[in-house]
């Protein structure tokens, strides 16, 4: 199972971490999701989703990947 740490731009409370947290679960191929609020991050657990598909969901909910 792969593990890919994306970083957030905009994320400010808990509003922020469940709406990430409920859109980038829905993802197919994703097991688990954990939601760095103080570090602005999202791990991403599972196999078969891609970048785009996170990229999406989080934009989805309102915010934006950060471009490494």
């Amino acid at each position: 199972m792969a593990q890919q740490v994306y970083t957030v731009s905009g994320m400010t409370c808990e509003h922020c971490v469940s709406a990430i947290s409920s859109e980038v679960s829905g993802v197919a191929g994703v097991e688990a999701v954990d939601v760095d609020l103080a570090r602005g991050q999202v791990t991403v657990t599972g196999d078969g989703y891609t970048d785009d598909e996170i990229r999406a969901a989080v934009d989805e909910a309102g915010y934006e990947l950060v471009e490494a």
